[in-house]
């Protein structure tokens, strides 16, 4: 298992379109800090919609490394799953479109190994990618911006988190990411699995993480309640709760509180339940599969 997972990395290593993700993020995520960095205040102050009219805001201190990165995740994160697809998407199908599917289903090994291979090396992908993430927007970030507190913008007002209450924060978030975008991961193999061409299943994905978030959004009763429950979108963006704080009895917020603790326990069951549906569903088309290319 441990070769053939080898096998399968290089492979996904070996194409120049892996690599372009991680440049795509970075240019990306630059774009960012040099913006927050000449016009930083400028966008404080829109967030915070006039606030320094009613208390003093010291924007100088809130333009750190720690918003920097909470600003990226809530713009990057979104379209990550794209990238995610890019090479996930190319795992089965890839191999059926060059003719070598045969030759590998042909070794000794069993159809069950060769789709967890390939779902474990886009693991280490995705893994790869969001370090890759995680040291140019809060790493490089911090060194850039310095350190201090995290205004959280919420539905309610505004929460101040202390910082030294935030980095843990950011473990617990880029985890919850890595979750959920193994969902994505597990979409792409599955219509991999389906596929003799490498773009459908990466059209097929986009088009599916398109269509479910829109449904997801949509204030529409019927949708809210019998559909919205259903779609892995609605709990992809979970990710966010780790940054709202509790508050006691006081209504003063406690350090060291998530505020929806289990709404995150449950979108992250819901998470890996959907994983476990659609790699079973993958390993089961594959072992069908009649490979005839």
């Amino acid at each position: 298992m441990w070769t053939l997972l080898q096998i399968e990395l290089f492979k996904i290593f070996k194409k120049p379109r892996t690599y372009l993700a991680f440049a795509i993020i970075a240019a990306f995520i630059f774009l960012i800090q040099v913006g927050l960095m000449v016009n930083g205040k400028d966008w404080m102050k829109f967030i915070l919609a006039g606030l320094d009219e009613t208390m003093d805001m010291e924007y100088d201190k809130l333009i750190n490394g720690y918003a920097v990165c909470f600003f990226v995740l809530n713009l990057l994160l979104v379209h990550v799953p794209i990238l995610v697809a890019l090479v996930a998407g190319d795992l089965v199908s890839g191999e059926a479109s060059m003719g070598t599917l045969r030759l590998l289903a042909a070794k000794p090994i069993s159809r069950t190994q060769i789709i967890l291979a390939k779902y474990f090396a886009a693991g280490i992908y995705v893994f790869a990618l969001l370090l890759w993430i995680a040291i140019i927007s809060l790493v490089f970030s911090i060194a850039v911006f310095g350190v201090n507190d995290l205004v959280v913008a919420k539905q309610n007002g505004i929460q101040l988190i202390e910082a030294n209450d935030i980095l843990w924060r950011y473990f617990c978030a880029f985890g919850f990411a890595y979750i959920a975008m193994m969902v994505v991961a597990a979409i792409a193999l599955l219509l991999s699995t389906l596929s003799e061409n490498s773009i459908g299943p990466i059209v097929a994905t986009v088009g599916i993480i398109i269509v479910c978030t829109l449904v997801s959004e949509m204030e529409i009763p019927i949708y809210q309640h019998y559909i919205k429950p259903y779609l892995f979108t609605t709990y992809m963006l979970g990710w966010k709760g780790f940054f709202y704080i509790g508050s006691n009895a006081e209504g003063e917020t406690v350090k060291g509180s998530i505020e929806y603790l289990p709404a995150i326990l449950k979108s992250m069951t819901a998470l890996l339940l959907y994983i476990i549906g659609l790699v079973g569903a993958a390993v089961f088309v594959f072992r069908k599969k009649d490979i005839l290319s």
